[in-house]
């Protein structure tokens, strides 16, 4: 995969939803037609949101109407959870009030889920050359074996910078941690986060602990400064079925399989050929039954817990909340120096509203990408994509608009302007290699699951 080349690092001088009439309601606030509002419109400017960040604003919303693709009433599937077994189903269900009515309310997307869909989108950007930003990465094709990982960036680790990945592997041959890179993010704190913000601003936007450092749980903890669900309404449970027809007709009890002891064979229907376990033949399987090794019919049946919802229709709401991003303080520029006084409140405003134009960023490429969110839970907005500026008055919001271009643009004069202010980000390739000792765990990994019998789900 393409990534950006270095360049030395250098310092430069109401509710998600109203119930009465639904869906004409969102659509009169964020899908009315171009004639309506549309031309009224403006596009989101560096300017404007400087000077929301700065504290015309306490947040950037979007809202926005989906139905499944299949059309309205089609079933979409949710994701499941680990439930006790009396669960009357495997789906986040709650209810909710809206505009005074109840509703069934079913979880779509969670904040953590949509929080990884917004970061591989900014991954998207980056790797076309389109967004320019610091993004670290473990490369992984330095060993021929683990050269199918290729190289995993901040924006694909759990914990993104302070992941365990990259706390075990290597900056310049130095374990990242003890680097001069890695103290300083280990350093890094919400009133001192100039470190993160120059190598790792993602994390600024997104949150983090620094749980696996060597502080551990004292670690510096980032809220999320965005966060965004995507909920069905009005959702009824459904059922599925299921059953395979196996065209070889092989019968249950035609051969009791045994675990093959040469692993390429998978299985054997001969004793002396199998594999044994204190000198006992290892039956394929639990039971050694011809369905063990995907042979045989499976019995029609229904799932009543985890057979998909219909709903009346789905919202996506994500808010990038300026309140969060204006407790984040850099006393320092990005060249270590302190920040004079006198400049140093524009240049915090600057760079927070980089970090905030990287927000804007996420949110315009994601809805960009589509909100296929699973197998059969594929999702269509009923309008385009559309922002409101909130005040902390109570006033009517401000609607903006923004596409991926123009937000490719905004984060390019947001990041320039931090720049001149003695806050810009670090424009070299920050590239890790695996330590030894992860690359040796990885393989004894990899080696335990080819001995290992796979699962049928």
């Amino acid at each position: 995969m393409p990534f950006p080349r270095g360049r030395p690092c250098r310092a430069k001088p109401g509710h998600l939803f109203m119930a009465v009439t639904p869906t004409m309601y969102i659509a009169a606030l964020v899908g009315m037609s171009r004639s309506a509002i549309g031309d009224s419109m403006a596009t989101l400017t560096y300017e404007t949101l400087r000077d929301a960040v700065a504290g015309g604003s306490v947040a950037l919303r979007s809202r926005l109407v989906l139905q499944p693709a299949g059309g309205a009433g089609d079933k979409v599937m949710p994701p499941t959870y680990g439930v006790a077994d009396n669960a009357s189903n495997k789906y986040a269900t709650e209810t909710r009030v809206v505009d005074g009515k109840t509703e069934t309310a079913v979880l779509l997307d969670s904040v953590a889920s949509q929080a990884n869909r917004m970061e591989l989108a900014l991954l998207d950007g980056w790797e076309s050359g389109e967004l320019n930003m610091p993004v670290a990465f473990v490369d992984f094709t330095i060993d021929d074996e683990l050269a199918d990982l290729g190289r995993l960036t901040v924006l694909e680790a759990p914990h993104r910078i302070a992941d365990a990945i990259f706390r075990d592997s290597l900056l310049d041959g130095t374990l990242f941690r003890l680097s001069d890179m890695g103290r300083a993010i280990t350093d890094a704190r919400p009133n001192a986060a100039t470190s993160l913000y120059n190598y790792s601003p993602t994390a600024l936007l997104f949150g983090m602990w620094d749980s696996t450092g060597p502080k551990g749980g004292l670690g510096a903890k980032f809220q999320r400064a965005i966060v965004s669900e995507i909920v069905g309404f009005g959702a009824e449970i459904g059922v599925k079925v299921g059953s395979r027809v196996d065209p070889l007709a092989i019968e249950k009890n035609a051969a009791v399989l045994y675990e093959h002891s040469d692993p390429g064979q998978s299985w054997t229907i001969e004793v002396a050929e199998a594999a044994t376990d204190k000198g006992k033949p290892k039956t394929a399987g639990k039971d050694g039954r011809p369905s063990e090794v995907n042979h045989g019919n499976v019995t029609p049946s229904i799932d009543a817990r985890s057979g998909g919802v219909t709903i009346t229709h789905a919202v996506q709401t994500s808010v990038l909340s300026f309140a969060a991003l204006r407790r984040l303080r850099f006393p320092l520029g990005t060249d270590g120096a302190p920040i004079p006084r006198e400049e140093r409140s524009a240049a915090e405003v600057a760079a927070r509203t980089a970090v905030a134009a990287l927000g804007v960023a996420a949110l315009a490429y994601q809805h960009d990408v589509d909100f296929d969110l699973r197998s059969r839970c594929l999702l269509l907005p009923e309008s385009g994509m559309n922002l409101e500026l909130l005040s902390r008055d109570g006033t009517a919001p401000t609607h903006v608009e923004t596409d991926r271009p123009s937000a490719a643009a905004l984060l390019d004069t947001a990041v320039a302007k931090a720049g001149e202010l003695g806050l810009p980000w670090c424009e070299s390739e920050i590239r890790l290699e695996p330590a030894p000792k992860l690359i040796e765990l990885l393989k004894r990994s990899r080696d335990v699951s080819r001995r290992s019998p796979v699962e049928e789900a």
